[in-house]
């Protein structure tokens, strides 16, 4: 029975991992019942039975991820453009279905997005992958790394974590500004608080940009700062990197224990390497680093 559920499980995974590689395809039922190696008839209500969610609103959902990504943080994409890249003929339709999931129009959104709604509405997509979309990690994929100290530009978010994808968005436009590019000046993430506090009031984290300029802050909330160099346990995470705390949980709970290691007095951090929508969700990359003694 064991084996039995695995495979199963296995087969739907590979249905989930097919969308995300396949959004801009034509993803009709008897495509991806043939992804799963199920029955048409019968495929549609094995996937909300196993998802909570048909596989028509999950498709939805995955494009008007990426889409609301691209107005949020890209914006030199038409929006018309991103309306075709969802799957819609028309921008008028897109607008509609966008103000009816998000209560803003596009246009709306890309100036001053609702986050709010915006996170209540992906929450059925996030539990669906979170079911089986898990990565399994040993201590074959940490290695430990001497990391020589890098010097930051910091934007700091304190408070509320419902609210730190307007910080992103804030941090993004001033890095653009100040011609930070992500290829040339490496990008990271300081978690100075658990990723749920007690209270979301205690939520912390500093979003940061390697650089050895002079910070020109321009009005923005930017600080100079540095990363201490050091030995790290270095953990690489490939694919769905919006949650890292199951990478986190593993460094914490099952590797270092097991190490004969010592944490150093430094937060645990990340660099990201890859970011979506510029690559699909399933090609992002995030390498997460303990500091040790």
């Amino acid at each position: 029975m064991k084996a039995a559920l695995q495979n199963y499980q296995d087969r739907m995974r590979r249905v989930l991992d097919h969308i995300d590689r396949h959004l801009d395809d034509d993803l009709d039922l008897e495509t991806l019942s043939g992804v799963a190696a199920f029955s048409k008839f019968h495929f549609h209500r094995q996937f909300t039975a196993t998802f909570g969610l048909s596989v028509h609103r999950y498709v939805q959902l995955a494009r008007m991820k990426r889409a609301s990504h691209q107005l949020a943080y890209m914006d030199a994409l038409d929006i018309t453009d991103i309306a075709t890249d969802a799957g819609y003929d028309a921008p008028d339709a897109f607008a509609r279905a966008f103000r009816q999931r998000f209560g803003q129009s596009p246009s709306s959104f890309r100036k001053s997005p609702d986050w709010e709604p915006w996170l209540a509405a992906f929450g059925p997509l996030d539990n669906a992958r979170s079911k089986l979309m898990q990565t399994t990690f040993t201590n074959d994929d940490v290695t430990i790394r001497d990391v020589p100290t890098t010097k930051v530009a910091i934007m700091e978010h304190r408070g509320d974590p419902a609210m730190l994808p307007a910080t992103i968005q804030r941090f993004i436009a001033w890095r653009k500004a100040a011609g930070l590019h992500p290829k040339t000046n490496p990008t990271f993430n300081i978690w100075r608080s658990e990723r749920r506090p007690a209270s979301p009031s205690d939520y912390s984290i500093d979003l940061c940009v390697g650089t050895d300029r002079p910070v020109d802050a321009n009005g923005d909330d930017i600080k100079a700062g540095e990363i201490p160099g050091g030995r790290c346990a270095v953990l690489r995470v490939v694919g769905y990197t919006d949650d890292l705390e199951p990478a986190a949980l593993y460094l914490y709970r099952d590797w270092l224990p097991a190490s004969s290691e010592e944490a150093r007095d430094f937060p645990i951090y990340c660099q990201r390497l890859s970011f979506f929508p510029e690559v699909p969700e399933h090609e992002t990359v995030a390498e997460l680093f303990l500091p040790l003694k």
